[in-house]
């Protein structure tokens, strides 16, 4: 009863003996069992109902129905005390054991199915609610979980949960969600979207002020209470609107909002006259874009969203939004009717019985209009880099985006892939060039004779496909290529005649064919009659003369190391002119990188790039010795080292071909080291290369990167 005390301070004394009771049965049915990092399983559960009672606001039935479903999932021995636990309870815990059972492949990862299962499982509203918290609460423990396990979580809760938390109205447990799946699924770019948000802090912080400073003497001669909050973009937000508007961070003008909240009595015509007043007196002060003036006070959303929205220019000419709402209005903006309940006292539940019923219409009809009133952005998009498809016994398959059935069955294993004659996608037979889609259900067909022809190359698109086919082709050739050079050269000795070089290069150059085995594999094929060969070497009496083509001189380009402190402008630096400066080696910054300086002890400043895996350690820890630096305008004759990590196909010419688009620019390589990966297919080059400025280092990627044997190249 202490532990129950303890986590569920709030409830009354009847609430915790409930719960206590179905929190002993857990404990007793778990005892034993423990999560990833060693701890007790029962944390798990704990974990669900302190989100489901603190964050959420439901009460100790569903508490209790918490630890009794993770007492009886999968167990049919669990016993439960008849008369403790009454039917609501009950029928919870039944609901949420059936739901544990439905597997990603039941759903196809698509959301409305999910929630047609969930509804056939139990229409009790308070059901979803509780598998939303269990799942947040595995999204915050990720870390426990393995590999494999972990992707897989991670992509159940972008494509199921999300979207699920947005239509129930849940923003902040939606938004958390989306900025946990964000930081695993694309570190690099959480690292560099978060650090700049921890760089640029304090100037928000420092507008905010300075905005409200001309505004104060007005606001407190009218009377109005309000509150001031600088609202910031989750980082998940932030990236997909880089994306969708395709700029950089600093192209983001909404990063963060100020958000003005007026303490005032709930009645919408004084609300309403309040919230035109504050808008008065800011556009007042500055001037205002009123092509983006958003009115949903008189227009509220379907949602019954309120609020005013306008953008403004500050005194320093930055575009600002400005959101004006009543105390009341931002508390159904951050939650929607889920909020409403956490500040009305004696009126609790029945403000929880109207949201629970609105989410039993969402969940039964569905709605065009998520319950959430937040002006958060749109649902995420599955990745479209990648799609994920199931095997008949619902095991999750990660493919390249375009992948086709073929990709898929060499996926599974390369004596699959070769024998492959279509498949069953759906239920439903399709070729074996069939394009795949995130949670298809894809089963294999194979034939004893079916084998690779060269057009299955125009009809997959991964990596272990193509370089699967390449060599089943190239083994065919050889084996094809073994008995027309027996054939030839049985009958040559039968003829009494010789086929030399001079002359067999000939016959390849008069038949067009490029290479030796596939001209002997024409030849056991049939392809190339056998007497046009013997009546070619009758007939031939002038052999073509061998002519040796003059090596190209090749020029060495000169290796350039130095560095101008030109390159770089420390600011605001009049104490440190003195100090010396250098590139990190953690990150090796390029000119023209988004950077900060570090004020080291011994070895003046050293510039990080603003991803640097470094970089959220020393912002955090070390404020006091950042320094702001930006680069000059034009760049020094000197050239910064970079490394490029590059994935390509198993051809020679590869290498070849990167070294040459390389030179085509004004970089040189340092080091050039190539290891197989015979797993997957493929080559792993790491290259040094000494570049100018990341506008150069741009173009080469982008330049590698089009290279037809070349599958991904990235900057580390």
């Amino acid at each position: 009863m202490e532990r129950i005390d303890e986590l569920f301070p709030a409830f009354t004394d009847g609430g915790r003996a409930l719960v206590s009771a179905a929190y002993g049965i857990a404990c007793k049915a778990l005892e034993g069992e423990t999560r990833g990092n060693g701890s007790p399983f029962i944390e798990h559960a704990e974990n669900v109902a302190r989100i489901a009672s603190d964050e959420i606001g439901l009460g100790p039935e569903c508490i209790a129905a918490v630890f009794l479903h993770e007492a009886t999932r999968g167990r049919q021995d669990v016993p439960i005390p008849e008369g403790v636990f009454g039917r609501d309870i009950l029928t919870m815990v039944d609901g949420l054991n059936k739901i544990a059972t439905i597997k990603p492949k039941d759903t196809r990862l698509e959301a409305d199915n999910y929630k047609k299962l969930i509804v056939s499982y139990s229409t009790d509203p308070r059901v979803v609610v509780l598998k939303l918290a269990d799942r947040l609460e595995v999204m915050r423990s990720l870390d426990l979980f393995p590999k494999a396990s972990r992707e897989r979580k991670q992509l159940e809760t972008l494509l199921l949960y999300i979207p699920l938390a947005h239509q129930l109205g849940l923003y902040n447990m939606k938004s958390e969600m989306e900025d946990i799946y964000f930081k695993y699924a694309e570190p690099e770019e959480y690292r560099a979207i978060t650090n700049r948000l921890k760089a640029t802090e304090r100037d928000r912080q420092l507008i905010t002020t300075q905005f409200i400073e001309p505004l104060k003497a007005k606001l407190s001669e009218a009377g109005i209470k309000y509150k001031l909050k600088a609202r910031t973009k989750t980082a998940f937000s932030i990236w997909k609107k880089m994306q969708k508007q395709k700029v950089d961070f600093d192209g983001v003008y909404d990063v963060f909002a100020i958000r003005f909240i007026i303490d005032c009595e709930e009645d919408r015509a004084v609300e309403h006259a309040l919230c035109w007043k504050v808008f008065g007196f800011v556009t007042e002060e500055y001037e205002s874009d009123t092509t983006r003036l958003r009115d949903w006070l008189s227009n509220p959303k379907p949602n019954g969203y309120e609020s005013l929205h306008i953008t403004v220019k500050n005194d320093a000419g930055a575009c600002l939004e400005v959101q004006i709402r009543t105390k009341r209005m931002d508390e159904m903006a951050e939650s929607g009717l889920a909020s409403h309940w956490s500040y009305k006292g004696i009126k609790q539940e029945a403000a929880l019985d109207s949201w629970l019923n609105a989410v039993r219409s969402s969940l039964e009809h569905g709605a065009s209009e998520p319950l959430s009133s937040g002006d958060d952005d749109d649902l995420p998009s599955p990745p479209s880099k990648e799609i994920f498809v199931f095997t008949p016994s619902g095991e999750l398959r990660k493919l390249s985006a375009g992948s086709s059935v073929l990709d898929f069955a060499f996926s599974i294993h390369s004596g699959i892939g070769s024998r492959c004659t279509g498949a069953r996608v759906n239920s439903k037979a399709v070729s074996i060039k069939e394009k795949l889609r995130t949670g298809d259900v894809v089963e294999i067909m194979t034939g004893k004779n079916q084998r690779p022809t060269l057009d299955w190359l125009n009809w997959v698109v991964t990596s272990k496909a193509k370089s699967r086919i390449k060599h089943e082709l190239k083994e065919a050739e050889f084996k094809k290529a073994a008995e027309g050079r027996e054939l030839l050269e049985r009958r040559l000795k039968n003829w009494k005649l010789e086929l030399p070089d001079t002359m067999m290069r000939e016959l390849m150059k008069k038949y067009k064919y490029s290479s030796i085995n596939s001209f002997l594999g024409a030849v056991g094929e049939g392809t190339v009659d056998i007497n046009d060969i013997k009546a070619f070497i009758v007939g031939f009496n002038t052999p073509a003369q061998d002519t040796q083509a003059q090596p190209e001189e090749v020029t060495a380009k000169d290796w350039k190391g130095n560095k101008s402190s030109d390159d770089i402008l420390v600011l605001n630096a009049k104490d440190v002119k003195g100090l010396d400066y250098r590139m990190a080696k953690c990150c090796n910054p390029v000119y023209g990188d988004d950077v900060f300086g570090f004020v080291t002890r011994g070895e003046g400043i050293k510039i990080h790039r603003i991803t640097c895996p470094n970089a959220a350690r020393l912002l955090d820890r070390y404020p006091y010795r950042i320094q702001r630096v930006v680069w000059s305008e034009t760049p020094s004759s000197g050239d910064f080292l970079c490394t490029l990590k590059i994935l390509a196909d198993m051809d020679y010419s590869v290498m070849s071909k990167i070294m040459e688009v390389v030179g085509n620019f004004k970089a040189s390589i340092r080091s050039f080291n190539v290891s197989e990966d015979k797993r997957n297919g493929c080559y792993d080059i790491s290259a040094r290369i000494l570049v100018p400025s990341n506008m150069e280092l741009d173009k080469v990627i982008s330049q590698i990167g089009a290279l037809k044997h070349v599958i991904k190249v990235k900057r580390v």
